[in-house]
């Protein structure tokens, strides 16, 4: 036995009931289709919007495909007039420029100038639009110029940056070589009776090529990976790197109150966070508390010792004015008493945006990295950890 078929507007329908609920749609849609003939774009719209809510209830597709062709339709509308604009605009334009070279003409020629006369008059006026025309040029190819330099510029201080640091880590990694009677040795006190610290073989070469570096700071799997600078201000290195030059990227740098030797209860470092990812740009990151257990743990060495630190507090503070009475983590170098540790570390824990699990007592040694953060003036993100005697 031969199966019916049942088709309605080009769909087909298996049973009778659909069937039966299609020829329904239908006739909702033909009379739409007979009050919407004529409609204007923005009533095509509305009608579309009240079939989208469900104002008309449809029961097969056939609802679907009228609200697709009304959006065909009022694409058709909307190109139309579009065109229409287009057209009437360069219009107006081409009447515009012809009335006002007319109304200039009857007037010279008003005041009595002959044809040859209007004529230079004319040739003037346009000389003097493609002057216009040749200056936005000039301009336009100017602002050109300026951007592509700047991004050379960029582009090389990049470009140099990456290169000094390249160089930085394969001197780090070369074997020292002793050439004098005495082995390098830094003082960061005035005390006399302190036995001068034997500096690290790795950071020998680094410490002939620049006196004022003082460490190294490392993050497994991350482009932190650079030199830590230390000199008596603490705005120098923002804006130069470990060969003394002008850049842009600056240096990791660690806050001149702060002593090796001591040494002091927290390390403090500071870097830039560059768009490029260079220097601490990418220490936000730990804003998230996934990337921090991929990354709990930063390598800093000073000159003298090797160091493992395993993160605790990841906030976010900013530089405050003198007379705020507020915690500044800026200012937490030494702990005078553990009453002192405590506050600080609390102090800490309850501006950390996440819990690690982490604290850390009263004679344990600390290392803070801290770079801007945007999100309000003076805005900065900060990283908190503790010395530990190997990654777990």
């Amino acid at each position: 036995m031969t199966q019916k078929t049942y088709i309605v507007e080009g769909r087909q329908f298996r049973t009778e009931a659909d069937y039966k609920r299609a020829v329904h749609d239908k006739e909702i849609i033909d009379k739409l289709r007979r009050e919407s003939n004529g409609y204007t774009r923005k009533q095509l719209e509305q009608l579309k919007s009240a079939v989208h809510s469900g104002k008309y209830r449809f029961l097969t597709m056939l609802g679907r495909d009228f609200e697709d062709e009304l959006t065909e339709r009022i694409r058709k509308a909307s190109g139309t007039k579009t065109g229409k604009k287009a057209a009437a605009s360069k219009k107006t334009v081409r009447t515009s420029e012809k009335k006002t070279t007319g109304q200039k003409a009857s007037g010279e020629k008003a005041k009595g100038l002959s044809d040859t006369e209007m004529d230079a008059i004319v040739q003037e006026e346009l000389k003097k639009r493609e002057k216009r025309r040749r200056l936005f040029i000039a301009l336009c190819s100017l602002l050109a110029v300026c951007c592509l330099g700047y991004f050379g510029i960029y582009s090389y201080y990049d470009y140099r940056t990456n290169s000094t640091y390249e160089q930085m880590s394969e001197l780090k990694d070369k074997v020292y070589v002793q050439r004098e009677a005495t082995q390098p040795v830094i003082h960061y006190t005035t005390d006399e009776t302190q036995e001068p610290s034997e500096v690290l073989d790795e950071y020998k070469n680094l410490l002939n090529k620049n006196k004022k570096l003082i460490g190294w700071v490392k993050i497994d799997d991350t482009n932190i990976d650079y030199p830590v600078m230390q000199t008596s201000d603490n705005e120098y290195y923002q804006t130069h790197n470990l060969n003394q030059e002008y850049d842009r990227n600056g240096s990791i740098f660690m806050d001149k109150d702060c002593d090796v030797l001591k040494p002091s209860t927290n390390f403090i470092l500071y870097g830039h966070h560059m768009k490029s990812g260079q220097m601490f740009g990418n220490l936000d990151l730990y804003e998230d508390k996934s990337y921090y257990e991929e990354h709990p743990y930063i390598q800093f060495d000073t000159i003298y010792e090797k160091g493992v630190y395993q993160i605790m507090y990841v906030f976010r503070s900013r530089v405050y004015s003198e007379e705020d009475i507020v915690f500044k983590y800026y200012q937490f170098i030494d702990a005078l008493s553990e009453q002192e540790f405590d506050s600080n570390m609390q102090a800490m824990a309850e501006m950390s945006l996440y819990d690690t699990g982490v604290t850390a007592q009263y004679g344990d040694q600390l290392l803070t990295l801290s770079t801007c953060d945007y999100q309000e003036q003076n805005g900065r993100f900060v990283v908190v950890a503790k010395k530990v005697a190997a990654k777990e």
